[in-house]
């Protein structure tokens, strides 16, 4: 970068499960990377639970670094719980975030850097060459972005790219759940935030396992489905079960209305007739939808009433 930056400091966020024997090279790497900045710089590692000497490798960088902060989780809370415990405890103004298995390269900061300064609130790494299998890796994330961009409406080549770069502002406002962390352009656009994307270098793993499997991608649909309801309807779900109700209540009662006409006119039984309980079924259930969307509202009203409670629990803090 050159000339002088608007920003002072930038936080690097990184979640680590067992990367044992990544973190010295990775550390290396964005400690070059840093220094060759101008402006002061911080790394947050996150500790999700670790059950290999991750931890103790990472206290030793904190008392080599003082700009290394460590936040030990009590147990594996999953990434987007990580990923918020670090957002929480960082200082700087300007947030990004990568993996610990070394298939991020931290050469690519700068160009986060460069690309938040032109006025986005965001911006996302595009793994364009990706380096991972085929068929348990590419395939379904080629799937996972197209559905992603569909239901979502944000056009974005890669969704789950780890390699992120945020303002404050924007992330600290954003609860993560599940595997939320992978939608996060999604949930940012939904707060009205500006995204570029940039095109990043991608590695292939050389230590250990990748913690990604296909339950993942399950599970990721799932909460696809959540973010495109917290983005349309969170607010509103009156509006989202309500209309189906109203269609279902009123076609039973037309139906109702259609069978007694025929009871007194044509003096037909009404007792055998499978239209009947249609028309039976159809209101009741248009009732229900519209109590759903009722509740919905109520409980949505709760939620953002409600005081905030954390979604992991920090066991230390090793500043």
């Amino acid at each position: 970068m050159d000339g002088k930056s608007q920003f002072t400091c930038v936080s690097v966020v990184i979640t680590i499960y067992n990367e044992e024997d990544n973190l010295p090279e990775l550390y290396e790497k964005l400690s070059k990377t840093l220094s060759s900045l101008k402006m002061n710089s911080e790394i947050v590692f996150v500790d999700d639970g670790s059950t290999d000497r991750s931890f103790s490798i990472l206290a030793a960088l904190n008392k080599k670094d003082k700009r290394v902060r460590v936040v030990r989780l009590r147990r594996n809370f999953g990434k987007s719980a990580a990923l918020k415990a670090g957002f929480n405890y960082t200082k700087g103004d300007i947030i990004i975030t990568m993996d610990g298995d070394l298939q991020d390269d931290p050469a690519d900061i700068p160009l986060f850097l460069a690309k938040i300064e032109e006025g986005y609130d965001m911006v996302n790494g595009w793994r364009a060459d990706r380096k991972d299998p085929f068929v348990s890796k590419k395939l379904p994330s080629k799937f996972s972005n197209w559905l992603a961009s569909r239901v979502t409406g944000v056009r974005m080549h890669d969704f789950g790219s780890p390699l992120k770069a945020f303002r404050p502002e924007v992330i600290k406002g954003i609860d993560l759940y599940g595997e939320m962390h992978r939608y996060l352009p999604a949930l940012a656009s939904w707060m009205g935030a500006s995204i570029g994307e940039i095109k990043v270098k991608h590695y292939p793993r050389q230590h250990g396992k990748s913690k990604y499997g296909i339950t993942r991608l399950i599970r990721g649909f799932f909460d696809l489905m959540t973010v495109k309801f917290l983005m349309s309807y969170s607010s509103k779900p009156l509006q989202l079960f309500g209309l189906p109700g109203l269609i279902s209540f009123f076609a039973g009662v037309i139906i109702g209305i259609y069978l007694v006409l025929e009871k007194f006119l044509s003096g037909i039984t009404l007792g055998d007739r499978p239209l009947l309980l249609l028309s039976i079924l159809l209101i009741v259930l248009g009732v229900q939808f519209i109590m759903i969307g009722l509740l919905g509202e109520m409980t949505a009203r709760i939620y953002y009433e409600a005081q905030e409670k954390p979604i992991y629990s920090v066991k230390e803090i090793i500043e």
